[in-house]
């Protein structure tokens, strides 16, 4: 966990951040609990830490922002028992407090970053970076736009992360792992054992006659749920998604022409340049160098007396506007192809810099992107007609139409799933198909009952409007409807129990001094080996079932498991068994350091969230969450406690 919160740290979304951060302590507030809970508290003061008051609008909006997210990763609002099965309103919650108490903890401790710090962290962060690696301050700008944020809001979450880090860090970071530890670790990770065995399967069970009457009637009764016909619904969709209405949209020539003209800046390809940059802390230094320059002395023999290398001076092949410092760019954009510039007083210092290439600026022409015009002005306008089918068939229904008179009237075409389980599949076991997002449609028919109005599906910019015809409920079906399944089932069955019959006659006479070859010689089957198996999933035709056994299995012992199906059987000897010896050097070993490392600091990561919440005082106002998410919190044994 500790790893993510550091990766997320670095990032330029500083709610992302957070959202790692915090998920972290709200689990941990959730193990180590919320003590000291009291009433008392103001009508807009949710909870408090510390000297720190968490304001319900605040709580609200982050717990809104939330539901939303999580409802856009399902594809479909949370209805409000699924709100309380995930436990939103306790993670949000979590992480507030979290986030609040560490922030007091920093400025008791005084920590403080700078502005230039802050200003490294962000120059650096490859989410405002070209391909080539360099600063773009259009990406930046244009990052803040996407998620609402100012830029001095920014800057101030990304300090307050941090030096949240800090704490983290400090505490938790780099602890060394006991090297017994690691010497376990790496034995059950690293411990390979070779085996001979016999695989039996469906040809060593011998003949099996047809069952009687009787026996399959029988064995049908004892199993009849297995063979129970599941409950199907006939649903009955409208579509209007994008996609689908964008097929019968036509574009003329004089309309792609004319999104041509509006968008032409879209399809310039702006001027680039391969530049390099010496920075020096004077302008006299620059100037020295500069004269250097025109005696001979080349640009990486400079930057290499200086100590840097190709990459700390190469900005890349980048726009104009990728270059952070405007005197920099001003004056790279204006030196011709090999050129070098006189010294120039950028931010960071005096600057020389230089162009080995320039790539003009290129333009597309109308017969280049008519197709894509076409494509894109098609999708815009099957856009407004999907919000325009779906304003007039919510009015029909609001009207008391049905789906189906509200499709008729507006001629939209219905189609019909006539009989459809809940896993999706007809009565034939085929998935049913032609209708977009099928699953979902399917799953939501299955919420529902018979008739409900239900708010459509929002898919790809459109809706999916479904209605529940009719349930068919499920039923047990007579052993004639099934008598195929059932005796290809017993079958089946037959010959797992014969199969594992002989394994374990065989195992028990390689107990009493037979060989596997002997053995194998009575039943018909071969020898055969693997090597080096470790623990973990299935190789080749080992299952996973076989290598666990191996593993439970002393040298030279033997012992028999089933493979990946009952009708297959294997019985084997351990014959070889290799443990290493711990190699921090080696990439899986330090692999397993990380790991292992990752766990202690989480574990006092853990202790350190107690902490600082008894050392704090942690409370909060029950009365005033249970009105924030619109009712009480569901008794979960855990995570927030309930008010004193």
């Amino acid at each position: 966990m500790l790893r993510g919160i550091r990766k997320a740290s670095a990032n330029w979304l500083g709610r992302a951040v957070m959202g790692v951060v915090m998920t972290l302590l709200a689990a941990s507030f959730a193990v180590w609990g919320i003590n000291d809970i009291f009433r008392g508290f103001g009508r807009t003061t949710l909870a408090t830490i510390g000297k720190t008051e968490i304001p319900i609008e605040q709580f609200r909006q982050n717990y809104n922002q939330r539901v939303q997210q999580i409802g856009q990763q399902l594809r479909h609002p949370l209805t409000p028992e699924q709100i309380n099965a995930f436990g939103i309103d306790r993670e949000v919650l979590g992480q507030m407090i979290a986030q609040a108490g560490l922030d007091q903890q920093a400025r008791q401790m005084g920590l403080s970053i700078s502005d230039a710090e802050i200003s490294r962290h962000i120059v650096n962060d490859p989410k405002f970076q070209s391909a080539t690696g360099q600063f773009e301050h259009a990406r930046f700008e244009q990052a803040l736009r996407g998620i609402g944020y100012t830029e001095q809001r920014f800057v101030t979450e990304q300090r307050q992360t941090t030096l949240r880090r800090q704490i983290i860090d400090s505490m938790a970071g780099n602890i060394p792992v006991p090297q017994a530890w690691l010497n376990a670790a790496n034995q059950f990770q690293n411990e390979e054992r070779s085996i001979e065995y016999l695989m039996l399967d469906a040809a060593q069970a011998g003949d099996i006659p047809a069952p009687t009457a009787e026996e399959l009637s029988k064995y049908f009764e004892t199993r009849k749920i297995l063979f129970r016909a599941p409950e199907y619904r006939k649903i009955e969709t409208v579509v209007a998604v994008p996609s689908e209405l964008a097929k019968t949209v036509e574009i003329s020539d004089d309309d792609v022409k004319a999104a041509f003209e509006q968008r032409r800046s879209r399809y310039i390809t702006p001027e680039r340049r391969r530049v390099e940059q010496l920075v020096f802390p004077t302008m006299a230094e620059a100037q020295s160098a500069a004269e250097r320059l025109k005696a001979g002395t080349s640009f990486a023999d400079i930057a290499k007396e200086r100590g840097f290398k190709e990459q700390d001076i190469d900005l890349g092949l980048v726009q104009k506007s990728a270059i952070i410092d405007p005197a920099v760019a001003d004056v790279a954009f204006s030196l011709k192809e090999g050129e070098v510039s006189a010294p120039v007083q950028g931010r960071f210092g005096a600057v020389l810099v230089t162009v080995l290439k320039i790539e003009p600026e290129a333009t597309k022409t109308l017969a280049d992107v008519a197709p894509q015009i076409r494509n894109d002005l098609a999708a815009e306008r099957a856009k407004t007609q999907a919000q325009t089918i779906h304003d007039k068939v919510e009015d029909e229904r609001a009207g008391g139409a049905t789906l189906q008179e509200a499709a008729q009237k507006l001629k939209l075409t219905v189609v019909t799933l006539d009989a459809v389980d809940r896993s999706g599949r007809d009565p034939n076991g085929n998935l049913v198909s032609g209708v977009p997002h099928a699953g979902d449609i399917v799953s939501a028919a299955f919420a529902s009952d018979v008739n409900v109005d239900n708010d459509p599906f929002e898919a790809d910019g459109g809706y999916i409007w479904y209605n529940v015809a009719a349930i068919m409920p499920a039923h047990d079906r007579p052993l004639d409807e099934v008598k195929n399944a059932v005796e290809q089932r017993w079958r089946a069955d037959e010959v797992a129990s014969r199969i594992k019959a002989k394994a374990a006659d065989i195992l028990d006479k390689l107990k009493s001094g037979s060989t596997l070859e002997a053995q194998a010689s009575a039943n018909g089957v071969k020898v055969e080996t693997a090597q080096n198996l470790k623990r973990g999933p299935a190789r080749g035709s080992i299952s996973a079932k076989v290598i666990e056994a191996v593993f439970r299995t002393a040298k030279d012992g033997v012992a028999s498991a089933e493979g990946d199906q009952p009708i297959q059987w294997f019985v084997f000897r351990v014959t070889d068994v290799k443990t290493p010896s711990f190699n921090a050097g080696s990439p899986d070993d330090k692999r397993i350091q990380q790991t292992l490392q990752r766990q202690l600091s989480d574990d006092l990561f853990g202790q350190y969230v107690a902490w600082l919440e008894d050392n704090l005082g942690t409370k909060i106002n029950q009365s005033v969450l249970a009105q924030a998410v619109g009712g009480g919190l569901p008794d979960t044994g855990g995570g927030l406690p309930d008010t004193d």
